[in-house]
């Protein structure tokens, strides 16, 4: 046996040893005796191989795989370009926490030096994000190297699973030909690992229970769901009397303490004036909406953050506790204050809803209603950077009977597709994903699925405005910029996806009218795109118009 073959083999075992059940790979020659491994754990049922020709995106989908099962998925490719393709989804593990162990292969020093082709500089490529780099030392025949390479899969493993939260690791592994098995399967040394499939070593947790924190104290507080801990947040805002806001609404927030048009109420100054509180327990990294900042940055509000075991964020650097979770509240806490909050939320709710009926169909916002109250109970939502998060947390009625997943360590539209693949593989019931048209068209080559790749039950609904339309929510969109606007922030692109669909082989339908968009949300398996075409000139007036409404009913 060779030593790449042996080296590659005893990777795949160790890491199926630590509990590695989903491996995304990408083809090339230096990673080839990776391939040949994991094809054959594959083909004994030991993993399952997902088989992607882009690294960008058989990275997300590892990372979607990951942030459904929180267990570490490794992701598989070739030496140079190969591997910076997959910085953007390290880049998203690493700050929103999710589990990734990423083996990239490399050229022997000698082949470096003499400028090989497809070498880059591979030591330490995602510099600070990730949990632990190592570089493998060139595999040798002699003693000794079984339990090296071994104890360095334990290693990653424990990384990447973070003992709670976990993270991306790198091992970078040059290979020195030849690269594919030879069929001679002597060695200096026995290949096997521990008796009865154990792991090589064991990593104690000490039974180490979270930090909590310890000053919640006021009568009158809020709890701010941002991107982890939604169901463990209703249920404290229920026991403790303190209204709960999320970033993505009522959706995947339950119990009754949860206030579906926070995000309005946030935005009233009027409104918030009144009903300031004197804390705010922030659970996670918030990232979407400017109010939530401006909250946030409140001299006459105390904040306690509950980062959930990745790096916190404080966005005005005036945080008075971190913890890793919740601790108890106080006892005495102001009966009426969480039933002012439910009051005002109806109120919100009613006007809001009776205004986007009002509106001319389809927009951003009542698209994302229709698709939430479409959700069979326990379905997956896979929800765009830009404005799906947006209109869903603004629009959406109240569902806590569904999972809510975001790329919101970075936010960035990346790899999206793939993401959302990975998540409802990994998931396993009905799952659907709603994206923009160029969060789409940036990953449609997620789109593409070989014959022997496992298909997603997955509807993504894609709302096709032609181009950026977030940046006519933001400053850029203003009438005072409009003359540069349209080139350079709205980016129309006159892409025909139902074409581009036909082209990978996947089902496409196009929605004109809302009772058709009922019709096609109708849950089915396999694969399939819901095209829906709306017009982005009227973004920010229907934003405007649907916080008017609210106001109204609120402040009269």
């Amino acid at each position: 046996m060779n030593p790449s073959t042996a080296q590659a083999e005893v990777i795949v075992d160790e890491l199926v040893r630590n509990g590695v059940r989903q491996v995304v790979l990408s083809p090339g020659s230096r990673n080839a005796p990776l391939s040949y491994a994991l094809y054959r754990a594959a083909h004994t049922e030991r993993l399952r191989l997902h088989v992607r020709i882009d690294e960008r995106s058989a990275g997300f989908l590892a990372l979607g795989l990951a942030s459904r099962t929180q267990s570490p998925v490794v992701v598989v490719c070739t030496s140079g370009t190969a591997a910076t393709n997959l910085h953007p989804a390290v880049s998203e593990a690493y700050h929103s926490g999710v589990p990734l162990i990423v083996l990239t292969a490399d050229r022997p020093p000698e082949l470096r030096a003499a400028g090989a082709n497809q070498t880059i500089d591979q030591h330490r490529l995602f510099g600070a994000e990730v949990r632990m780099f190592d570089e493998l030392a060139v595999a040798e025949s002699r003693p000794g190297q079984n339990a090296y390479w071994r104890s360095q899969m334990c290693r990653a493993w424990h990384a990447a699973a973070g003992g709670g939260r976990g993270g991306p690791v790198h091992l970078n592994i040059p290979f020195r030909e030849p690269l594919v098995p030879d069929g001679d399967d002597q060695w200096c040394e026995s290949l096997a690992g521990r008796p009865d499939d154990a792991r090589w070593t064991e990593v104690s947790q000490r039974g180490q229970a979270p930090s909590e924190l310890s000053r919640v104290r006021a009568r009158r507080g809020l709890v701010l769901v941002a991107d982890w801990g939604a169901e463990k947040a209703g249920e404290w805002g229920d026991r403790y009397g303190w209204p709960v806001l999320a970033e993505s609404g009522g959706v995947g927030v339950g119990g009754s303490a949860a206030i579906s048009t926070g995000m309005w109420l946030l935005n009233l100054p009027e409104f918030m004036q009144e009903h300031r509180p004197e804390q705010v327990l922030c659970v996670g990294r918030p990232t979407v909406f400017r109010q939530v900042q401006q909250l946030l940055a409140d001299t006459d509000v105390e904040v306690l953050l509950a980062h959930g075991g990745v790096d916190w964020a404080a966005p005005a650097h005036n945080l008075r506790e971190v913890a890793e979770t919740f601790g108890a509240a106080p006892g005495d806490v102001d009966p009426e204050w969480l039933t002012a909050w439910q009051h005002a939320d109806q109120k919100a709710s009613e006007a809001l809803h009776a205004a986007l009926d009002l509106e001319r169909w389809p927009s951003g916002a009542a698209v994302a209603r229709e698709v939430v109250d479409a959700l069979p109970e326990q379905a997956l939502l896979v929800l765009g950077s830009s404005n799906p998060s947006r209109d869903v947390a603004l629009a959406a009625h109240q569902r806590s009977d569904v999972v809510v997943h975001r790329n919101r360590g970075v936010a960035g539209i990346d790899g999206t597709v793939s993401t959302a693949i990975g998540a409802a593989v990994a998931h396993g019931q009905p799952a659907y994903a709603l994206l923009g048209d160029l969060t789409f068209l940036h990953d449609s080559n997620g789109l593409m699925l070989g014959p022997y790749e496992q298909r997603p039950d997955l509807t993504i609904v894609v709302l096709n405005d032609d181009g950026g339309g977030i940046f006519a929510l933001l400053e850029q969109g203003s009438p005072e910029h409009r003359e540069a606007f349209e080139r350079v922030f709205a980016t129309p692109h006159g892409t025909d996806i139902g074409k581009l669909c036909a082209a990978h082989g996947v089902d496409h339908v196009l929605v004109r009218e809302r009772s058709e968009l009922t019709a096609a949300l109708q849950w089915r398996p396999g694969l399939r795109v819901v095209e829906v075409r709306a017009d982005r000139t009227a973004l920010r007036s229907v934003h405007q118009r649907l916080l008017a409404a609210v106001r109204t009913a609120l402040l009269g």
